[in-house]
């Protein structure tokens, strides 16, 4: 790694040459505080600098970016064609397969009719084709957000008591949902709330959330008539047994019967993704085989449990039922808070994990005002809380979806299903919406994921755990303690700051740009300081902004570059003094990234710990090679700028 420095000095160019003057360190240039605000909050609110595209075009050009910016749909919709539109006919319709049945058993887990679930697989999927920046997301409701929103609202009005006022409350919680969404993106674009749940927590907190879910679905499966509200293991569990002269041996079979079919076609999917439409048609073909079975056997007469005649028709108006007023408006604000984080972390978990796979971007911003949008309007037209489906999603995805127009033709097939087959559900038995539901979340349950935090990070999986309990334990209790330190930390952890790095000349110093005027840029290279350990709250942020930096380098004076373009991206990590499991993430995509631009990642001066956490996760030999790891900045230029020149020389 070391190199013999009079040996670079001859090899190198004239600006490498090495001095002995000393340059005093000097105070940064002066900012008055409203500069150094401005700074703050525009790498804050605009990280992604999305005015930065209308710089220099004409007045037209600029509504009509406007508009695309604004409805995606204007920017896909003028290039759509047959082909596209043949890969969309077949997504959607094998996700509307999954979308109809388990929208039926998600709204019977949030205590609202089966006919909501419907209903918010029509509408909502229809404006986020519209807003949406996902290609892969299928929009609908999810088991976690329903649980949540069913489980707060069920603590003080009973969905059975009181059927109007539970489901003005859900929709009033809904709405308020999809205003905090929203305003996340669109008022204040504080989307980096989001980034501040952390890999290891939503890991934890899926997993405790998956096993309370499958315990609630013990009335279903067992037949049970008289069950507890309380969501403990141990409430849920005396109640089951202490009930037990309630349990229906028919229902029971046929619990056992679907349960194992739909864990079989996951598995074969999971194996064989060309065979994603085993488990995508898993659930409907469960929920027409058991209706035939029990309108053929009449088994509603002998202890099974059916959802019963459901309403025909599209969604009906509901804006006259939300209710802003009166002593249940704080139930619905909370409730609307937590199940609006909920499920927006989990749409823009979703949507970023698939467009990681297809090499594309999604805009958080956009997505959150996609997602809270939706649900404002959901609010409206008779649906509650939805977001971006992970299980749908994967249907989606491996179906082959080319654009969000899938969503659109699920939508479709929703409207069709509403409009004439509504019927045909009278008699679907609960067991089997119990069954569908139990098969959805186990997925939730990532132990191989669980594993690799602890191979990676030890304190990650600690704070795993404590997430998994924290649900466990407390999954609807207040999250209000704490919460102004809570965002004063996060302002200053989800924002650190990088540097543009120069060469003093005549000496082998490279400092801030800005700060050391009289530095120069390296011919070829962008040198980069990230001045923060780099975390689950921030590597989303770096990720964004080195990329930034790269764009940003491209897009100066040609006449700068014309005798050497940019070969290496050096990255000074003296002050990166830890690193997580997203960190690690992070420099993994980062170098992908770059080596598809033709460009090489070189890190310099890492400290131990986070040297040892990326070799743990170097298992394929590629990341940390000897040759992209260097002690000083100084060394890794002369070094590779010698490299550069040999190779130019064997090309003559």
């Amino acid at each position: 790694m070391e190199s013999n420095p009079s040996t670079i000095q001859e090899q190198s160019p004239s600006w490498l040459e090495i001095t002995m003057e000393v340059h005093s360190v000097v105070p940064p240039p002066h900012k008055s505080t409203i500069q150094k605000l401005k700074t703050r909050l525009k790498e804050t609110l605009f990280p992604d600098d999305p005015f930065r595209q209308f710089k220099g075009q004409p007045t037209k050009k600029k509504w009509v970016l406007a508009s695309q910016y604004i409805f995606p749909i204007l920017h896909w919709g003028p290039n759509y064609n047959l082909k596209l539109f043949k890969s969309d006919i077949v997504s959607g319709v094998t996700i509307a397969s999954l979308a109809i049945p388990q929208g039926i058993s998600y709204a019977k887990l949030a205590s609202l009719p089966p006919i909501v679930g419907l209903y918010s697989s029509f509408v909502p999927p229809l404006v986020y084709a519209v807003l949406g920046s996902s290609r892969d997301i299928a929009v609908g409701p999810v088991s976690i957000a329903s649980l949540i929103l069913g489980s707060m609202l069920t603590q003080q009005v009973s969905p059975t008591g009181d059927p109007v006022l539970f489901l003005q409350l859900a929709f009033t919680a809904t709405f308020f949902a999809g205003f905090f969404q929203a305003s996340l993106g669109f008022l204040s674009r504080l989307g980096f709330i989001i980034d501040f749940l952390s890999k290891a927590t939503l890991i934890g907190f899926m997993a405790g959330a998956a096993i309370i879910v499958s315990l609630q679905q013990l009335k279903s499966l067992l037949g049970i008539t008289h069950f507890t509200k309380k969501m403990g293991f141990i409430p849920v569990m005396t109640s089951a047994f202490h009930n037990s002269q309630e349990w229906s041996w028919q229902t029971i079979l046929m619990d056992f019967s679907f349960l194992v079919f739909l864990l079989v076609a996951r598995h074969v999917s999971m194996r064989r993704p060309k065979l994603f439409w085993v488990s995508a048609a898993a659930p409907l073909v469960c929920v027409i085989l058991s209706t035939f079975l029990v309108f053929a056997f009449k088994n509603q007469h002998h202890g099974i449990g059916v959802i019963g005649k459901l309403q025909e028709g599209l969604n009906p108006p509901s804006w006259n039922m939300l209710q802003f007023h009166g002593g249940h408006l704080g139930l619905s604000m909370k409730t609307g808070l937590v199940t609006g984080i909920i499920s927006l972390t989990e749409g823009i978990e979703v949507g970023r994990t698939f467009a990681s796979l297809m090499n594309y971007k999604v805009d958080g911003n956009k997505e959150m005002m996609a997602i809270g949008l939706m649900d404002m309007v959901g609010s409206s037209t008779s649906c509650y809380v939805t977001t971006g489906a992970f299980s749908r999603s994967a249907v989606n995805h491996n179906a082959e979806a080319k654009i969000a127009a899938s969503n659109i033709v699920m939508s479709i097939k929703v409207m069709v299903t509403l409009l004439f087959f509504m019927p045909l559900f009278q008699y679907t038995p609960n067991v089997v919406l119990g069954a569908i539901i139990v098969s959805a979340v186990v997925g939730l349950i990532d132990i191989p994921a669980a594993y690799h935090v602890w191979k990676i990070d030890k304190f990650d999986f600690i704070v795993m755990l404590c997430a998994f309990f924290w649900c466990y334990f407390h999954l609807c209790s207040t999250w209000s303690r704490h919460c102004m330190s809570i965002f004063k930390n996060l302002m200053q952890i989800t924002r650190p700051k990088t540097v543009l790095l120069g060469k003093i000349p005549g000496t082998d110093i490279y400092r801030d740009l800005h700060h050391y005027k009289e530095s120069v840029k390296i011919p070829g290279f962008l040198i980069l300081s990230i001045e923060a350990p780099v975390n689950f709250a921030n590597s989303t942020y770096l990720n964004e902004r080195v990329l930034r930096w790269f764009e940003e380098y491209e897009a100066e004076d040609p006449m700068m570059h014309s005798n050497s373009s940019l070969r290496f991206v050096i990255l000074e990590m003296s002050t990166v003094s830890t690193i997580d499991t997203s960190g690690v993430s992070f420099f993994k995509e980062l170098k992908r990234t770059m080596e598809k631009k033709g460009v090489e990642l070189v890190l310099v001066n890492l400290v131990g710990e986070v040297m040892e956490k990326l070799q743990r996760s170097n298992e394929a030999d590629d990341f940390m090679k000897p040759d992209c790891l260097f002690l000083t900045v100084g060394e890794a230029v002369a070094t590779l700028s010698a490299k550069i020149k040999g190779q130019s020389s064997n090309d003559v």
